[in-house]
């Protein structure tokens, strides 16, 4: 058994420096159909991991953005017609986790939608992601109004030609924004707001020496500054090109990916491989916005989950003080959050570093056995849309990922290689 404890600590070691040592940078902006691999006219990306019955099967606020991005593509002018063309079965859908894309909350992603493209200069693989649309009524919550989709087109037809110029310039430094961030008040899941400005200050003198008309460029300066959660898109793909780079490591028992579609979560184990082992989503506990109460959020969705494994998110809640404002809570919340994720992990982060804890790394690198042996159970901060679809956001708060995500792992870590791990 010591030997076997021995090959899992190491394979595990191996992963975790392998998330570390990533360094993900965003390189393009395009099209999605033009730089998502396996990505198809007429096909519809949502988040988590892949739904058997599509549409069927989906919640409501998904369903809310499908509507409203077939109705941006064009292919359908209202409610009643998406929902005919997706019965004819002229809609394919598919999970992002499928095309190395990654998406919040709903997660839709369509050819015409504006992709970012962000390389890990260590590994070279890639990671994709939409861009972040604001807070409130945005498609990503379910929202479809003539305002949301008046949004997305101002989206791919003056900030995404604008941030294509700026990076003509070169690629931009994620890994080193969110290090940075993380010392000024940011947790780069559910709190953006410096890491935001960080980027804005990044591009502005780009986009200051481009040939891009005034009028355009200070639209996507209002834009940017004022989105607190625009950098939210750059951390997810950041956090999946980390993560993705350390899967399938024999015997390793670290969690590298964490993703739900509302119905249910998927867990990938980078020594189990590719596959997604799953169990049903759950609701949020938090701080709803005024109007709404518990019992108007559908269960939790989208990709943003990529956050925590990678030591950002909830896992560094320490660093962002103010977190607490917006998911609700007691004023020592993130600290004694990420302490007791301390627990569960391989490691402390080598280079994402939280001040008020005397610069210590954040908690890095999920062990399965850990949270089997202790029950702590890993904290992911979320947003929370409206169960039904067209309406919106109505809170943000925190959740704890179901036992039996961990309880099937261990089945099937154990199943494959012949051994017990608790």
């Amino acid at each position: 058994m010591a030997d076997i404890e021995k090959k899992i600590d190491e394979a595990n070691w191996q992963c975790v420096e392998r998330i570390m040592e990533s360094h993900p940078v965003l390189i393009d902006i395009d099209h999605a159909i033009n730089v998502i691999p396996r990505m198809e006219e007429r096909m519809v990306l949502h988040s988590g991991p892949p739904l058997s019955r599509g549409w069927d099967e989906m919640v409501g606020p998904m369903k809310g953005a499908v509507i409203g991005a077939m109705i941006y593509e064009g292919w359908a002018r209202s409610e009643a017609e998406a929902v005919e063309l997706i019965k004819r079965g002229e809609i394919k859908f598919d999970s992002t986790a499928n095309h190395d894309a990654a998406a919040p909350m709903a997660g839709i992603v369509t050819p015409s939608m504006p992709a970012f493209v962000v390389r890990n200069k260590t590994y070279g693989n890639f990671a994709y992601c939409n861009v972040n649309e604001g807070l409130g009524k945005a498609l990503r919550f379910g929202a479809n109004d003539a305002q949301v989709i008046a949004r997305l087109h101002w989206i791919e037809k003056t900030l995404m030609p604008a941030l294509k110029v700026v990076l003509s310039e070169g690629e931009i430094d994620l890994k080193e924004l969110i290090e940075a961030s993380l010392h000024r008040g940011d947790e780069c899941h559910n709190r953006n707001k410096t890491v935001s400005l960080l980027f804005l200050s990044e591009i502005l003198p780009r986009l200051l020496r481009s040939n891009l008309d005034r009028n355009q460029v200070a639209e996507v300066v209002d834009f940017i500054r004022g989105n607190p959660h625009f950098f939210l898109n750059l951390s997810i793909p950041s956090s999946k090109s980390s993560l993705d780079a350390a899967n399938n490591i024999e015997y390793s028992t670290v969690v590298t990916g964490l993703c739900t579609n509302g119905v249910n979560f998927g867990m990938r184990v980078s020594g189990i491989g590719d596959r997604w082992i799953t169990a049903p989503s759950v609701h949020a506990r938090g701080k709803y916005f005024p109007g709404f109460k518990e019992g108007d959020d559908a269960p939790v969705l989208g990709d943003s989950y990529y956050s925590e494994p990678a030591g950002i998110g909830g896992f560094a809640m320490a660093a962002a003080p103010a977190i607490v404002s917006f998911i609700g809570g007691e004023p020592d919340l993130g600290i004694k959050t990420t302490l007791e994720m301390y627990k569960i992990t391989v490691t402390e982060h080598k280079y994402f570093k939280i001040a008020n804890l005397g610069y210590r790394g954040t908690p890095l690198g999920i062990d399965i056995r850990k949270v089997l042996r202790t029950g702590i159970l890993p904290v992911i901060n979320t947003g929370m849309a409206h169960k039904d679809p067209g309406i919106g956001q109505v809170g943000a708060g925190i959740i704890r990922l179901p036992m039996e995500l961990f309880k099937k792992a261990q089945a099937e870590f154990e199943n494959r290689y012949g051994i017990k791990i608790v």
